[in-house]
């Protein structure tokens, strides 16, 4: 507990340290490619600071998974690009599994997990048009459930957004 309230706490001064704009848009909605397939939703809760909502889905032959997840993002401007900017932060997500084996069906159930979450990635806003890029890694930290336990690297993707005006 002590150690989410003092990386909250350096964020938000971080946020408030510094005056350089990191951002070109307030919100934007998406797809994002990537594991899994998800829709985006991102917006700016302050000069640097955004959150960003993730409804995720993933099916196979036998079983399947939504995941609903959230993270704080740090935005910093990379100098030499405009609208290009690096970010950085972390946050949680809820896995809902569903298995349906019909070879053998008494071993069907459902499941609920649960994540922490990483994120590092990079945020493009072309200057002329409405719309947002970013490519980004989430690793993950999974619990509660006998599909999603231990660590997690291969989560991320490809976000592409229509910036909401």
């Amino acid at each position: 507990m002590k150690a989410k309230f003092l990386t909250l706490f350096v964020f938000f001064v971080l946020g408030s340290v510094c005056a350089l704009k990191a951002q070109d848009y307030k919100s934007a909605i998406g797809a994002r490619l990537g594991y899994p397939l998800s829709l985006s939703y991102k917006t700016f809760i302050s000069e640097k600071g955004a959150i960003e909502g993730i409804l995720g889905f993933r099916g196979y032959s036998y079983y399947s998974w939504i995941t609903v997840s959230a993270l704080y993002q740090h935005h910093m401007p990379i100098k030499s690009v405009d609208g290009l900017n690096w970010y950085v932060g972390g946050g949680a997500s809820v896995f809902f599994w569903n298995y349906d084996n019909d070879y053998y069906p008494n071993n069907d159930y459902s499941k609920l997990s649960f994540g922490i979450l990483g994120n590092i990635g990079l945020d493009y806003k072309f200057k002329d048009i409405p719309l947002n890029i970013s490519a980004d890694w989430i690793p993950s930290v999974g619990f509660g459930g006998d599909f999603l336990t231990g660590f997690g690297g291969s989560y991320g993707g490809l976000a592409v957004r229509y910036v909401l005006k």
